[in-house]
């Protein structure tokens, strides 16, 4: 899903040449990398406590108490990351308003 939306946001860029600051793209790329990232490793801690389970030997199941910890600090890492996203996105927007419709005073 993210590497989609890294798509969707490459191809904004592309349309216009003036859409504000490169670093706050780069940014926000590197964001939904990191999302990614933690996504994909969620998926496979997943495919292993399945695993885990099915195999119903104890010491498997020791084993997914861990694993299932750590998804549950993957997933408060990635509540953080998508918060930071959208204070990031928003300053820059906020940013970019303030330079097209600067203040007469």
């Amino acid at each position: 899903m993210a590497n989609n939306t890294n798509k969707k946001l490459k191809h904004h860029r592309n349309q216009d040449s003036d859409d504000g600051n490169p670093e706050v793209w780069a940014t926000i790329d590197k964001s939904f990398k990191q999302v990614q990232s933690v996504l994909d490793r969620n998926r496979m801690l997943i495919q292993q406590v399945n695993e885990n389970h099915q195999s119903k030997i104890h010491d498997n199941m020791v084993k997914n108490v861990a694993l299932i910890q750590e998804l549950n600090g993957n997933i408060s890492k990635v509540v953080s990351l998508y918060s930071d996203l959208s204070s990031n996105f928003s300053t820059a927007f906020q940013q970019q308003h303030s330079n097209e419709h600067p203040k007469e005073g």
